[in-house]
């Protein structure tokens, strides 16, 4: 096997990266590095990390820039704050191209580092909190919920922590240790609160942001994932928002799931199956939630709509 088959086994199980010192030991010289990245084979990804085969891919996947700008701050770098909630698949926080890493070190500012997509904090973190996810070093979802809690507006905090305990990455006990992780920090009482908003039925940040927009605007749904049967038992279909008494269910719409051909002609038919047997459907996206009194007008108009009924 020669050095580059070497090399691509190892990129390949390190989403395409591979650093200096891996090309080395696999036999390859710096020069060779080099004329591999000038002809367009190779790419450097971050300061000695490179992905292989670059002309295969249509630019550098996210996954693969994140492993490269740890790598390239040495084994102490950890993926921290929404970097390392986009490692465990907690949903909630906005897209973002930034990647938020931490070095030990007293606390001070954050700073951007030489590469503009990188900004560097140095946390205190034990090495309890820490884990490796796909191979990368980050904290462990617990101590990122606390963090980003300490951060994030209210909307993206609480769906984290639904994101959280839907996807079982933490259970509902779990997150009674937040308040000792927040305790005298900035943000803290707000970090609190947050907890007592969370719902792990929600399926994606959509559906929470339009819960709250219901709590707040007061008509909160008295059901999630409301499933609704005939009378033989029959399951007509399941709600992501549900109000039992009038009779009326709001479903999240979000891009995804719900784009493809076969997804849109299934909710069709669920809804007409809903409709028929007297309950009324509402669909909100997420533009919806950006506007704090559309969601709450729409719903009490239908339970206005269905008492007269």
């Amino acid at each position: 096997m020669d050095a580059l088959d070497v090399v691509r086994r190892i990129s390949a199980a390190r989403n395409g990266i591979v650093t200096i010192e891996q090309a080395r030991a696999a036999g390859l010289s710096t020069y060779e590095v080099q004329r591999l990245c000038r002809s367009g084979r190779w790419r450097a990804v971050a300061r000695g990390s490179y992905l292989v085969d670059a002309d295969l891919y249509d630019g550098v996947p996210r996954r693969a820039r994140i492993r490269a700008a740890v790598a390239s701050f040495g084994p102490a770098a950890t993926a921290v704050l929404s970097t390392a909630a986009e490692l465990h698949g907690l949903a909630g926080m906005p897209a973002t191209e930034l990647i938020h890493l931490s070095m030990p070190g007293p606390a001070v500012r954050p700073v951007r580092s030489a590469h503009p997509q990188v900004v560097v904090h140095q946390l205190v973190i034990p090495p309890e909190h820490l884990v490796r996810v796909d191979g990368i070093t980050a904290t462990e979802p617990l101590r990122t919920l606390a963090d980003l809690c300490l951060r994030a507006d209210r909307y993206s905090a609480v769906s984290l922590l639904d994101s959280a305990v839907n996807r079982r990455l933490v259970a509902r006990d779990d997150l009674l240790a937040i308040p000792r992780l927040v305790r005298g920090r900035r943000g803290a009482i707000a970090a609190r609160g947050y907890l007592g908003e969370t719902d792990g039925r929600a399926q994606s940040p959509l559906e929470t942001r339009a819960r709250l927009r219901c709590v707040d605007g007061r008509v909160a749904p008295d059901a999630l994932q409301l499933e609704v049967r005939d009378d033989d038992g029959y399951l007509l279909g399941i709600g992501d928002l549900g109000w039992r008494g009038p009779r009326i269910i709001a479903e999240a719409d979000g891009r995804g799931p719900h784009d493809v051909p076969e997804a849109a002609f299934a909710d069709r038919r669920r809804q007409n199956r809903l409709v028929n047997a007297g309950w009324t459907v509402l669909r909100f996206t997420w533009q919806d939630t950006l506007r704090p009194d559309y969601i709450p007008w729409t719903v009490r108009q239908a339970i206005t709509a269905a008492r007269r009924r």
